[in-house]
């Protein structure tokens, strides 16, 4: 079921389409070069405009100033190889040559890793496939190595998919998968309906069908690549969908479905065969035919397997000499086993024994070639430690030249060391300084703090003794077991600087709660809580919002006759805590800032202003004669 051939030359062809991409060129004394250069590149070659393009590259070639650059020279040739190599012409060779020895000499990676694919593609549809294996490893081993070379994800994908289809082709196959799977990651930046898309799935269902993989690990491709021919089928060949999923129910050993998708593979290859028959087509159904006749003597069906063999017979006698070594020797294997299978085991010998002439003579034929081409490419590897060496000792040089100022550079590094020693020191010392600072602003919170904290207390213990005096046991009890909790929980976060959110809006219910049973439901509060999931995650400064409260309840309602009523709204503005304390107003009328003075509220505007810059209290008339307190606390997410 192998298709060398075939997929060979489409990943040829895929290679010198696709490996086009923007570049970025070196600057230039001439920016109009660089700019033609440019729009060139990004011009999309048609059989329309292919002569005029090839004329405006040729032009650039002979230009004195890309002659004095080698690597804009070589960018200029390799455009040039892949436009002549796009048109099947033998021009293609030279300049992709000339492109490899200019840019040899230099260190730029990205248009190495190009031109070697270049020549990579030239050798395949030489048929050197060894050296092309050679310049295809040698690309993609850049591609590898260093993600920073500039190449697009369509070249390096394009890089990759033919180095892993040519280690296939030699039976390196953990190679091969290796460089197909960093291949896959590539193709989902590409556009959609690109070929790559297809390529890089169909050869990693090959590669792991060749390794004998089950059928589990190429499943997930699978999927993938029947989503693909479902999204876009006037995109991609649908034959290489039928043929990788011969590849899974292979692995599987489901010879129902196998055929199913061989007969339908030889349908669309027969269609293509119809339109116009070539060398490729022609081998291509003749596999076919082959393989169906022997998956059916699989399934035990001699007459239909006989029948295909017929149709390949017939194939063979109207191309014979189109037809391949390799495929002549699948058709002669497919007929040996229909001949055992009818029980004709004396012309199935006679059949194998032509198999292995054939066989032999294929051998001898590639043992000649393969010979050949290690030689050329014992050859290449020679200019290529030779350059290397070459390359070496031009560095060696720039080594010596540049210890001639390597006094200098020590000079000017011992004065940047000690600028940077002084400016060191000195951040170290204002980073002592502000620490120090931050350390003193927390102790006056603190000292503020405890401060305040026995005016709550004395408040408190006032309302019990009233309701002691006035003989209302029960709610002193309930009042003073409402005083504990808030206690304790004002004692808890007392030892820290910062606590959070939740607790310090749970600690304000209890004070009001406190509060409304004190002046016997002399008023309604409500209290509305930030938007924010994890309130125990924003810390701020305890007890800094419960003096606000407490002058509204005291100064902001009108609690002998009842019916006032606090609101308390907490909304957070990225880190600052923007809390409006809003009461309904009393008899008295609009009380500002300074009417409102207390010990607790002096305490806490102290506490405020020791908070920095973005905290701030205001103080507004609502349009209910009321009281508005905005406070703007910073806080910290902890």
């Amino acid at each position: 079921m192998k298709q060398i051939l075939r997929l060979s030359l489409f990943g040829v062809m895929i290679s010198w389409t696709m490996a086009c991409h923007k570049k970025p060129l070196p600057s230039l004394q001439n920016n109009l070069i660089s700019e033609k250069i440019r729009k060139l590149e990004n011009v999309a070659v048609s059989p329309g405009n292919s002569d005029s393009v090839v004329s405006e590259w040729r032009k650039l070639d002979e230009h004195p100033l890309v002659k004095k650059d080698a690597v804009l020279s070589a960018n200029v040739k390799y455009n040039l190889a892949r436009l002549y190599g796009m048109r099947g012409q033998d021009s293609a060779r030279f300049f992709v040559e000339k492109a490899l020895e200019l840019i040899e000499s230099t260190g730029n990676q990205k248009y190495k890793a190009l031109i070697y694919n270049g020549v990579g593609n030239v050798r395949s549809m030489e048929a050197k496939q060894r050296e092309a294996s050679y310049y295809y490893n040698k690309a993609a081993a850049i591609v590898l190595s260093d993600a920073t070379t500039g190449l697009s994800p369509e070249a390096r994908s394009v890089i990759l998919l033919s180095a892993a289809q040519s280690n296939r082709t030699f039976f390196q196959y953990h190679l091969a998968e290796k460089m197909n799977r960093a291949a896959l990651p590539l193709i989902d930046s590409l556009p959609q309906g690109h070929i790559s898309r297809q390529r890089a799935l169909v050869q990693m269902i090959q590669i792991l069908n060749l390794q004998q993989k089950p059928a589990d690990s190429m499943a997930p491709y699978l999927r993938r690549l029947e989503v693909l021919q479902a999204l876009h089928p006037d995109k991609y060949n649908i034959s290489y969908l039928y043929e990788s999923k011969m590849k899974y129910f292979d692995a599987e050993k489901q010879n129902d479905s196998l055929l199913h998708y061989q007969l339908l593979k030889t349908e669309v290859d027969e269609v293509t065969y119809d339109t116009g028959p070539s060398s490729v087509n022609i081998n291509n159904l003749l596999v076919d035919y082959c393989n169906v006749a022997t998956i059916y003597v699989a399934l035990k069906q001699p007459p239909k397997a006989a029948q295909f063999i017929d149709k390949a017979k017939k194939l063979k006698e109207q191309h014979p000499s189109l037809i391949l070594d390799d495929d002549e020797v699948v058709y002669q294997k497919s007929l040996a086993e229909l001949y055992s299978l009818q029980g004709r085991n004396k012309d199935a010998t006679g059949v194998l024994k032509n198999v292995v002439r054939l066989q032999e003579n294929l051998y001898q034929a590639t043992h000649t070639q393969a010979l050949a081409e290690m030689n050329a490419l014992y050859q290449l590897q020679v200019k290529d430690r030779s350059i290397r060496a070459l390359n070496e000792s031009i560095k060696i040089k720039q080594l010596q030249l540049q210890q001639n100022r390597l006094w200098l550079v020590v000079a000017v590094l011992s004065v940047v060391l000690l600028g940077v020693t002084l400016l060191f020191l000195y951040y170290n010392f204002r980073q002592r300084r502000a620490r120090q600072e931050k350390e003193k602003v927390l102790l006056h919170q603190q000292l503020l703090r405890t401060q305040m904290e026995p005016h709550f207390i004395f408040n408190t213990l006032s309302a019990v003794q009233s309701f002691v005096r006035l003989d209302k046991k029960e709610k002193a009890i309930k009042y003073l077991n409402r005083f504990s909790r808030l206690l304790r929980n004002s004692l808890e976060l007392s030892r820290e600087s910062l606590v959070p959110l939740d607790e310090e809006i749970d600690t304000l219910e209890n004070y009001l709660c406190l509060q409304q049973m004190r002046f016997e439901e002399a008023f309604t509060y409500h209290i509305r809580k930030p938007d924010v999931q994890d309130l125990g995650a924003v810390m701020l400064p305890p007890m800094l919002i419960q003096p606000y409260v407490e002058n509204a309840i005291l100064h902001g309602i009108e609690l002998e006759s009842g019916g006032g009523n606090i609101d308390v709204c907490f909304e957070l503005e990225e880190d600052v805590l923007r809390v409006t304390v809003t009461d309904t107003g009393n008899a008295e009328g609009y009380r500002s800032d300074t009417t409102h003075r207390s010990l607790s509220g002096a305490i806490s505007r102290e506490r405020m202003d020791l908070l920095g810059k973005k905290a701030g209290v205001f103080f507004t008339r609502g349009s209910n004669g009321g009281t508005i307190v905005i406070l703007q606390i910073p806080v910290v997410f902890g």
